[in-house]
């Protein structure tokens, strides 16, 4: 079907009231007849606009708190009346229903009301009923109806208009019909994930997903995959809700990346300074510092080689002297909380270098959804927000650790949740010197994570390796005491891990046997 559709009448109501009076002046300018609802009503008034009450077509008035006002059929008969289909002309003639060419709608601010925290009644009167029902029944009839749901399709309204000679033409009415349907898709979801959240429901019968979409990314992994960013609306703190403040365009992988870094550092806070360095989604180096400068200079030290191109995050203000060193080898992307002038000056003379802002860390502790597609269906888990302190760790060593050993353990402990399974981290004194990820075998993450320490001690110039006297975390339990023998032959001194193998003790006896101290967690930190 292509014909075009002459826009004479439209029916407008709407929550969010942006660009309503210019956009509704263009339309009665073009000689459009003008209904409406309640406060849209009474401001279209205000602004000199004749205007139309949809009580005054129904003939019944707006009724129990407004939520019985345009569910009425000759509303939604002016919606779904086929104009080509001759019963349906003849049941408008005979009830009075007049066709409704354009439906400019937007829902009560549900999402934005969870978002306040509202209670669980203010949350329910905030969920629309007449809006979405409109919204269907347009969109349906998209055949004859425009349907707008979105403030910023507006001026696309008004162009299309100009070029169809006030009319609109089919695939625009088809284009705005399949934005309308992911909106009134996106608001239910809403709505059922906010419920099931509300009276506890873990795992509904159905899970509804949603989001909006940010960026339409060049490519995805590699250049032969389509991509695009979407945002779920929860604005935490990260690449999602970031102000890019310079550099080229994020790609699919810088976002991954990004993500990654920035919820590694948060684990550290704001109170002493803490950068990370990401590569692929595992760190390469990770530090705390007497400064931010000092923080990512330890942090790059760790693997100086795997750090060229990588991902920088820092969980303080970026300064000028911190962006100087930062800039000195190329990376990818910079992001922290804030930056000040004088760091802003600083990365403008590196123009491919992306610099992200957003405003405030995120919550490490928080409670989020995750999902991950596979064939046929999703995973759903909730992140993985566990905490491990002093208090919770068990000693099961003849030796127990030294408060600097205790405070490297915690250390390498918050990094390993964020290295990729299976994973070994060696650090010392605030500071990764060796990462093992993503090997089949812990003994296989073990070597490598020497190995790099190695490679630290001849590219920073230490005398020997800055494993020895290292602590040691593995993310997992070690199923045998080979693990633990590869990070003794290195030079760990301590250990940190889950606990929970059927050959605890073999490994206990083993850290014994060489005067190591090892504390279990009970907590294990997989990462896939």
């Amino acid at each position: 079907m292509t014909r075009n559709v002459p826009l004479t009448r439209a029916l407008i109501s709407v929550s969010d009231k942006t660009g309503l009076i210019d956009f509704a002046r263009a339309l009665a300018a073009r000689g459009v007849e003008l209904l409406s609802t309640g406060g849209t009503a009474k401001a279209l008034r205000e602004a000199g606009l004749s205007v139309r009450d949809v009580a005054e077509v129904t003939g019944f008035p707006e009724m129990m708190d407004g939520r019985v006002k345009t569910l009425h059929p000759k509303v939604h008969g002016g919606l779904l009346a086929l104009r080509d289909n001759e019963e349906h002309l003849a049941a408008m003639a005979a009830h009075d229903i007049e066709a409704i060419d354009l439906l400019v709608v937007n829902l009560y601010p549900f999402e934005e009301t969870v978002a306040k925290g509202a209670d669980y009644e203010t949350c329910i009167e905030n969920i629309d009923i007449g809006g979405p029902a409109m919204i269907r029944a347009a969109s349906k009839n998209h055949a004859f109806v425009a349907t707008v749901v979105d403030v910023q399709d507006y001026a696309a309204v008004l162009k299309e208009l100009d070029a169809q000679d006030g009319a609109t033409s089919y695939e625009f009415r088809q284009n705005l019909a399949q934005i309308a349907y992911a909106r009134t898709a996106a608001y239910d979801a809403a709505v059922s994930t906010w419920m099931a959240g509300a009276i506890h429901e873990d795992t509904p019968r159905r899970r509804a997903f949603a989001g909006t979409l940010a960026q339409t990314l060049r490519y995805g992994e590699n250049p032969h995959q389509k991509a695009a960013f979407y945002l779920d609306g929860t604005n935490r703190p990260g690449v999602a809700t970031a102000q890019q403040l310079q550099g080229k365009e994020l790609s699919y992988n810088n976002i991954n990346d990004t993500d990654a870094a920035f919820e590694l550092v948060a684990e550290f806070g704001t109170e002493t300074p803490a950068c990370a360095i990401i590569k692929h989604a595992n760190p390469c180096g990770v530090a705390t510092g007497t400064s931010l400068l000092d923080a990512y200079k330890r942090a790059f030290d760790c693997d100086r080689t795997s750090a060229f191109g990588g991902i920088i995050a820092l969980n303080q203000t970026l300064d000028a002297e911190t962006a100087e060193a930062i800039t000195e080898v190329f990376s990818e992307v910079i992001i922290a909380p804030a930056v000040d002038e004088a760091a802003k000056e600083v990365v403008a003379k590196k123009k491919n270098v992306r610099l992200l802002v957003t405003g405030a860390l995120p919550d490490p502790k928080a409670e989020i959804t995750t999902y991950r597609q596979v064939a046929g269906g999703f995973l759903v888990q909730g992140k993985d927000n566990g905490d491990i302190t002093l208090d919770d760790l068990k000693v099961v060593t003849e030796r127990a650790p030294s408060d600097e050993e205790l405070k490297d353990l915690l250390f390498a402990w918050k990094v390993a949740k964020h290295v990729k399974s299976n994973a070994i981290v060696y650090a010392k004194a605030g500071q990764t010197v060796g990462v093992g990820a993503g090997q089949m075998s812990r003994v296989d993450s073990a070597m490598i994570a020497a190995k790099k320490a190695e490679r630290m001690a001849k590219a920073v110039g230490l005398a020997e390796s800055p494993a020895k006297g290292a602590a040691v975390a593995s993310d997992a339990f070690f199923p045998f005491a080979d693990g633990l023998l590869e990070a003794v032959e290195a030079g760990a001194t301590c250990v940190i891990q889950p606990g929970g193998s059927m050959r605890d003790q073999e490994v206990i006896d083993a850290a014994n046997e060489r005067g190591l101290a090892m504390v279990f967690t009970g907590m294990r930190h997989f990462r896939h």
